[in-house]
């Protein structure tokens, strides 16, 4: 039975949690936290670009893209490039999907008892109202964010094979987090661009400025979450065992 083998259980594993947190990261990220707040931290409020009072202001998907990241690095060493771009194809529908789900359901005519509800402080919440606004994101940026999201796996995926290729199997951190540091740059930029430049009414100056600020979150993450790649990188090792581990990850470095 195909389920036996080690590598189809782990590449099973893999592909939840990439398309589970990509799909997730999607739906949370109608949400912008502060990050200073979050972290009781004074705002920085920067100026760039002529654009002032620019703080870490981010989308709650950013939870979950590190686990994306690391999913990807993984999927990346021991399944090879087809692997991360079958996967992201997948996620793409998955997302879309979710999305067409999401705008079916807002039209569905709610009960009458759940559209008013009244909190323990007296305030009456129209539910249906509530729950259009905050799902119901505009069109311009489920767009843009799909179009990033895919944009910058496949950099990713060509970026660490071509690290990989000139490394050998050494530096795992350096085509980890090369690759993530390059993909993120174009993610943080094509998002904005496409949803509030091309979308919006936002300068070429507010996109500049507002992805540079986040790019600047991004790399701090990508760094910090090397250690746990690491880890998890080590218990698939040992789960598969060194032959097997290693077949494979020759495999995915030479396929083409």
């Amino acid at each position: 039975m195909i389920l036996k083998n080690k590598e189809t259980r782990l590449f099973i594993v893999l592909s939840c949690f990439f398309i589970a947190n990509a799909v997730i990261a999607e739906f949370i990220g109608v949400k912008i936290f502060s990050v200073e707040g979050t972290l009781g931290l004074k705002e920085l409020d920067l100026s760039l670009f002529g654009i002032d009072h620019l703080s870490l202001n981010m989308s709650a998907g950013v939870l979950n893209w590190p686990i994306v990241f690391i999913m990807t690095d993984l999927i990346n060493e021991y399944f090879g490039k087809r692997g991360v771009k079958t996967l992201s194809y997948v996620a793409v529908v998955m997302i879309a999907y979710g999305f067409f789900t999401v705008y079916g359901s807002m039209n569905l005519q709610p009960a009458g008892f759940w559209i008013n509800k009244t909190l323990s402080d007296g305030t009456v919440i129209n539910m249906d109202h509530a729950y259009n606004n905050i799902l119901g994101q505009g069109l311009w940026i489920i767009v843009g964010s799909i179009v990033a999201f895919l944009v910058s796996q496949l950099i990713d995926v060509s970026i660490f094979h071509w690290i990989k290729k000139k490394t050998g199997d050494k530096g795992l951190w350096l085509r980890a987090t090369g690759s993530t540091l390059v993909s993120q740059l174009i993610d943080s930029f094509v998002v904005i661009y496409i949803a509030f430049y091309i979308g919006g009414n936002w300068t070429f100056a507010q996109v500049i400025a507002v992805g540079l600020v986040g790019y600047i979150y991004k790399s701090v993450v990508a760094l910090s979450v090397t250690p746990i790649l690491y880890v998890v990188h080590n218990v698939i090792d040992k789960y598969l065992g060194k032959e097997l581990s290693h077949k494979l990850m020759d495999h995915a470095k030479n396929e083409d």
